[in-house]
C-alpha cells in the first residue's frame, strides 16, 4: 500500500538525519582535538519501485541513506607552543606509531618522553623514525624514536688544526732550550687537547725559526700529564717543521716525533695530527687556508681540535626537518633520529581507531613512508600542534538544517498515520 510506504519513507529520513547530526556532534565534540578532520554525511537516495519495468522513469523514491561518512582531508591551523616535542605536519602526511596494535597512525603531534626515554603519544605509542649510526649520520633504518639516558662516551683528540701567522721579519738565532722553552724560542702559544678518557690537557707549542721561512716547532706539557713526567717540568709530547714559499703561504708541513702518552690509565702513544693548513707541497693544496708568514707580529688566528670529555644530555630540540638534536654538557651536539612521515593514496579510507590515531585500510592503500617534505610529504614544524579543522560556526548552521529536516520528515510520518486513520474510519 503505498500510504505505508510513505511512512517507511519518512522513517528512513529520521534514521539518515539523525546519522548525519550524530556526525555533526561528533564533530562539535572534536573542535579541540589536535589534528582532528572534521567529517561530512553524505546521503544517497532509495529507489524500490519501478511504475514501468526497466524503460525508465515513472520511479518511486523509498527514502535516503547515509552513503558515506568522509573526513574532509584540509589542512589545519598551526599554532606555536612552547614544547619542544610538539610537532605539527603543513601538508600531506602522517606520524608514524608503533604499539601493542601494530602500526598506526596520527596528525596529533603532541609527543612527550617517556621513562625509558622514548618519544610516545598521550596514549603510549611510540613514534617512529630514521635512526642515527654511532657517528650521528641519519641512516635509512626506521625504528623507535629516543635519546640515550647514558653518558655520552670520551673521544680522544686525533685531529688538531691550528691557524696562526709567524713573523717573517725574526732573525732566529736562539737555541731551542725544554728547560727555559720560552726564553729560548721566537713564539708560543696553547692549545688543548683531549685523551681516551676525556681528561683535558695544555699543550704549549713552541716555534723557533731555523732558516728563511723554516720554522721548527716542539709541544710541551706539564711533566705530571704523561707517563713518567716529573711534576713541574715540561715533557716534550710533539716535535717537527714547516716551510713557507716566498709569497709567505704554508709549504710543508712535517711531524717528526709523538708521544702522547697521557697518565692516568689513558691510551698511550696517542695519535694526534697537527694540521696547520692546506699547505702547497704536503697536502697538495692552495695555501689560502691555514698559517702564514707575513712580516707582522707572531699570532694564532684559529685552532681547534676533534676531541671532548664524557658527557650527558642537557638540552633535546626538533629542527623544521624533523631531526631530534641532542646538546651535551661536553658542548657537543648530535643527531639521534629524524621523524618519518607516512602518506596515503587514499587518506579519506584509513580506520578509525580512536584516540586521535588510524590504520591502514584496503580502500586507503599501503603506507608510503619517508621524511618530511619529500616526494609530496608534507613539512614539519618544530614547537607547533595543528589544530581542528572543524568550524563550530558552520557545524551550527547545518545543526539547524539537519534539524529542520528531521522534523519535516517526522511530519511525513504524522501524516500518513493521519491517512490511515481515515481508512480505519471508513469502516464505521
Amino acid at each position: 500500500m503505498s500510504v505505508l510506504s510513505s511512512m517507511l519513507t519518512g522513517v528512513s529520513g529520521l534514521t539518515a538525519q539523525g546519522e548525519a547530526l550524530g556526525v555533526i556532534g561528533d564533530n562539535i565534540a572534536n573542535s579541540q582535538t589536535n589534528g582532528y578532520k572534521y567529517s561530512r554525511a553524505e546521503f544517497q537516495d532509495i529507489v524500490a519501485k519501478n511504475l514501468k519495468g526497466i524503460l525508465g522513469g515513472n520511479q518511486i523514491g523509498r527514502g535516503v541513506k547515509i552513503g558515506a561518512v568522509n573526513p574532509v582531508m584540509i589542512q589545519g591551523n598551526i599554532d606555536q607552543t612552547e614544547k619542544a616535542t610538539d610537532l605539527a605536519i603543513s601538508g600531506d602526511g602522517y606520524f608514524v606509531l608503533r604499539g601493542s596494535d601494530g602500526e598506526t597512525y596520527t596528525r596529533d603531534g603532541s609527543f612527550h618522553f617517556d621513562k625509558d626515554g622514548f618519544l610516545v603519544t598521550n596514549d603510549d605509542r611510540r613514534v617512529q623514525g630514521y635512526q642515527a649510526n654511532e657517528k650521528g649520520m641519519i641512516i635509512n633504518q626506521m625504528g623507535d624514536v629516543r635519546f640515550p639516558k647514558a653518558l655520552v662516551p670520551a673521544k680522544a683528540t686525533d685531529e688538531l688544526s691550528v691557524s696562526l701567522n709567524l713573523d717573517s721579519r725574526i732573525q732566529g738565532n736562539k737555541t731551542f732550550d725544554i728547560k727555559d722553552p720560552h726564553a729560548t724560542s721566537d713564539y708560543s702559544t696553547g692549545v688543548e687537547v683531549y685523551d681516551s678518557q676525556g681528561s683535558k690537557h695544555l699543550v704549549t707549542l713552541f716555534f723557533n725559526k731555523t732558516a728563511d721561512r723554516s720554522w721548527s716547532y716542539r709541544g710541551l706539557v706539564d711533566g705530571k700529564e704523561v707517563t713518567g713526567g716529573v711534576d713541574g717540568e715540561y715533557a716534550q709530547v710533539v716535535e717537527g717543521k714547516i716551510t713557507y714559499n716566498v709569497d709567505g703561504i704554508l709549504d710543508t708541513e712535517e711531524q717528526s716525533a709523538s708521544a702522547f702518552n697521557f697518565a692516568g690509565g689513558a691510551l698511550q702513544n696517542q695519535q694526534i695530527k697537527i694540521d696547520f693548513g692546506d699547505s702547497l707541497t704536503t697536502d697538495k693544496g692552495k695555501g689560502e687556508i691555514g698559517s702564514k708568514q707575513y712580516g707582522k707580529e707572531s699570532d694564532l688566528i684559529s685552532w681547534k681540535q676533534n676531541g671532548s670529555a664524557a658527557g650527558t644530555i642537557t638540552n633535546l630540540s626538533f629542527n623544521d626537518e624533523g631531526t631530534l638534536t641532542a646538546l651535551y654538557s661536553n658542548g657537543e651536539a648530535q643527531d639521534l633520529a629524524q621523524i618519518v612521515i607516512s602518506k596515503f593514496e587514499n587518506a579519506e579510507g584509513l580506520y578509525k581507531m580512536g584516540n586521535n590515531r588510524f590504520k591502514q585500510s584496503r580502500n586507503s592503500g599501503e603506507a608510503s613512508i619517508g621524511h618530511a617534505g619529500s616526494n609530496g610529504r608534507g613539512t614539519l614544524a618544530a614547537k607547533s600542534l595543528e589544530k581542528s579543522t572543524v568550524d563550530l560556526a558552520l557545524e551550527f548552521v547545518k545543526l539547524i538544517q539537519n534539524q529542520r529536516a528531521f522534523q519535516a520528515n517526522a511530519k511525513t510520518i504524522t501524516t500518513t498515520d493521519e491517512l490511515l486513520a481515515e481508512v480505519i474510519n471508513l469502516k464505521r
